[in-house]
């Protein structure tokens, strides 16, 4: 697969792992790059600078060790904030900056930020050209990140993405649905090919690719220049490479095996203690509950393996436990069964609030 330019950056590839809150984290996108993403986005960090010195943010700050390029997500709704916050994670490390105006969680969009801001085209306009200002000196791109619009009576992304366009936004990701839809519904992606043939900057197919025939589909269907992938790689971080040799070959891989899975997710665990902290009960164990649960959700024993590791309250425990269940199941299975293509909509697409409690 050809590698793709965002502005003056090179990225490996054309499969990205799209910002989700509460689940790309550092450890997470660690683990999808290794797996055949080219391009992961961080989640989202607020342009407030009260919240900056916040664990929290200085979590998801944190690009210790991260394989280049760094993507930052920045969220908010006031131009000279939002140009702040683009520079307060530059200096922390990012080499891309991304401008959330794709979040249909609540919690954003009372607040008038995420997918709320295409109801405000001018102030959605006056946000990005002030963060391209911040960003253009120091020679580091702009991207965004959309929805076809606010609901089904005002679908403005083409004119938004021309907008963005003209103002130097290097790349445009777009969601195939409103922010009124949520992740309800099937994602259409006939405004992504609208889009992508009305500017000249790399576009990006967002929403409901699960699957290698999809992405491959897709691309077809809009000429996109990538695919981002979100639920579809939790809990499936090859998902990946999976699409990367379906879209060179035209067949699909094998599904891996039980102990590449096993050493995936332990690996994914320890790094994933090493930023959240390893002590017993606290936040380690907790947000490392969800990601596990991803991870057996559709497997044999999968259910019950959930509900006992749930109840785990330090790391050796967890680790100790998936190690054994993926040994357990390698003695039934040398390969993962075969992935159902996406699960429900109900299982999948927590909320940003859900997330943020899990």
């Amino acid at each position: 697969m050809l590698p793709l330019r965002i502005g003056p950056i090179e990225v490996p590839n054309r499969l990205f792992a799209a910002p989700m809150a509460g689940v790309t984290d550092r450890p997470f996108r660690q683990l999808c790059k290794r797996l055949g993403a080219g391009y992961a986005v961080s989640e989202m960090v607020t342009s407030r600078r009260d919240l900056w010195a916040s664990l929290k943010t200085s979590r998801r700050a944190n690009h210790e060790g991260e394989a280049a390029p760094i993507a930052v997500q920045i969220a908010g709704t006031e131009p000279l904030m939002m140009a702040e916050a683009a520079a307060y994670n530059i200096d922390r490390g990012a080499q891309v900056i991304d401008i959330n105006m794709g979040c249909p969680a609540k919690k954003v969009c009372n607040v008038w930020a995420g997918s709320a801001l295409m109801r405000d085209e001018p102030l959605a306009l006056r946000i990005i050209e002030a963060v391209v200002s911040a960003c253009a000196p120091r020679g580091v791109p702009v991207t965004l990140k959309m929805r076809t619009g606010w609901d089904a009576d005002q679908r403005n992304a083409l004119a938004l993405a021309r907008g963005a366009e003209g103002l130097g936004i290097a790349m445009l990701t777009v969601h195939g649905r409103t922010r009124e839809q949520g992740y309800r519904g099937e994602a259409e992606h006939d405004t992504v090919a609208a889009v992508k043939a009305a500017v000249r900057v790399p576009v990006v197919a967002n929403g409901d690719i699960d699957s290698p025939q999809k992405a491959r589909a897709v691309l077809a269907a809009t000429g996109a220049d990538a695919v981002m992938i979100g639920r579809a790689a939790q809990g499936r971080p090859w998902i990946f490479r999976e699409i990367a040799h379906f879209l060179a070959t035209g067949r699909l891989l094998p599904s891996p095996r039980c102990i590449e899975v096993k050493n995936w997710l332990l690996e994914h665990l320890e790094d994933h203690y090493s930023l959240y902290g390893s002590e017993d009960s606290g936040t380690g164990v907790r947000t490392a509950r969800k990601h596990i649960g991803w991870y057996v959700q559709d497997l044999p024993g999968g259910a019950l393996f959930r509900a006992r590791m749930n109840r785990l309250e330090c790391c050796s425990e967890q680790l100790a436990a998936v190690s054994g269940f993926f040994d357990a199941l390698g003695d039934a299975h040398e390969r993962l069964p075969r992935h159902a293509p996406h699960r429900d909509d109900q299982a999948a697409a927590l909320t940003l609030p859900e997330l943020e409690a899990a």
